[in-house]
């Protein structure tokens, strides 16, 4: 079947960001993201306005993305869209158009699930960039999850760790909030923490058993930290950003390190692949790297564009499932809490 001309259009839109990619036989063809900007001023995503900008979006990005990929759309295959998890307004956008459009042209639709997306982009067809072969460890870290997965196959997953309460994402734009850094916050204090002191400010880590995360005591221990140093010295952010940051980074690059230790001393699978946004933090990719030295991993991560929503790793799932022929019908509807 992959001898085939399989174009596949991918549509995301789980959060604010309103994406359309073009796949042709695994490899992208375009990939466009529309960013919406009005939220930096609320200090996060507000879900209703996050919806009105998905239904502004859509059909120039769609438009934009088929014209990249220099084809007409009646040279598609089929329409892979994001089902969940997310936003509902956000998703029942992106949902919408998809179906009309697969409709429309009377070819099949593609439910994919966010979260498998975010690992399967691995699988996209990029020079430099090499797929990991099963089974491996997947560590999923963004603004809304933190997840580690035991991937036996493309369609074969088990989550084995995730965070009981706060994502990694969130702990670091909350503590971003508390230092007056804009929204959002992490690549920020990425930025400032290779300019400081990784271990001039000790935070505690939560102990939580087993593969599972818990960020929320880190972030209110960072909050009365500032507030505590804040109120005996009104510079104090002032005087040591670069440090506070450095110390945040390596707290939380330790938290999730220490947690990938454990998982492929417990599952015996040295292959670690990492996906979403903030995958994309320099400490983190550091650290996985020192892990090859150390521990002996493989780790794969994925081009900087691929990490961030985006509608690439839609349409890779869609031209994987289209390859399995696993379609699905008009009836189907948008899930804000989708599992993998």
């Amino acid at each position: 079947m992959a001898s085939q001309n399989i174009y596949i259009l991918g549509i995301e839109s789980s959060c604010d960001d309103t994406a359309a990619s073009v796949i042709y036989n695994g490899r992208i063809l375009s990939n466009v993201v529309a960013s919406q900007k009005i939220h930096e001023e609320y200090g996060g995503v507000v879900p209703e306005l996050a919806s009105r900008a998905h239904q502004q979006n859509i059909v120039p990005v769609v438009s934009q993305a088929l014209k990249k990929a220099n084809i007409d759309k009646s040279q598609l295959s089929a329409i892979a869209f994001t089902q969940g998890p997310g936003l509902m307004g956000s998703l029942l956008v992106g949902t919408s158009f998809a179906k009309s459009l697969a409709f429309g042209l009377n070819i099949p639709l593609i439910d994919v699930n966010h979260m498998q997306a975010h690992i399967l982009a691995h699988f996209i067809d990029e020079k430099g960039f090499d797929k990991p072969s099963f089974p491996f460890l997947a560590m999923t870290i963004s603004g809304g999850h933190t997840q580690i997965v035991q991937v036996t196959d493309y369609f074969d997953m088990q989550v084995i760790g995730e965070t009981i309460d706060d994502a990694v994402g969130e702990a670091y734009d909350k503590s971003g909030k508390v230092l007056g850094l804009g929204y959002p916050a992490g690549p920020e204090i990425d930025r400032r923490a290779q300019l400081g002191n990784p271990k001039a400010y000790k935070f505690t880590k939560p102990k939580v058993n087993g593969l599972d995360f818990s960020f929320s005591g880190l972030k209110t221990a960072i909050l009365y930290f500032i507030q505590k140093e804040t109120t005996a010295n009104p510079n104090f952010i002032e005087n040591n950003l670069n440090d506070i940051c450095a110390s945040i980074q390596y707290t939380i690059v330790g938290i999730l390190i220490d947690k990938l230790k454990l998982a492929t001393k417990q599952t015996g699978i040295k292959k670690i692949a990492i996906g979403g946004g903030v995958s994309a933090n320099s400490g983190i990719r550091k650290a996985l790297k020192d892990g090859e030295q150390k521990f002996g991993w493989t780790t794969y991560i994925p081009k900087f564009e691929f990490t961030t929503d985006n509608a690439a790793m839609i349409a890779i799932v869609g031209y994987l499932k289209y390859l399995n022929q696993d379609f699905a019908n008009q009836n189907i509807v948008a899930s804000a809490r989708l599992k993998i």
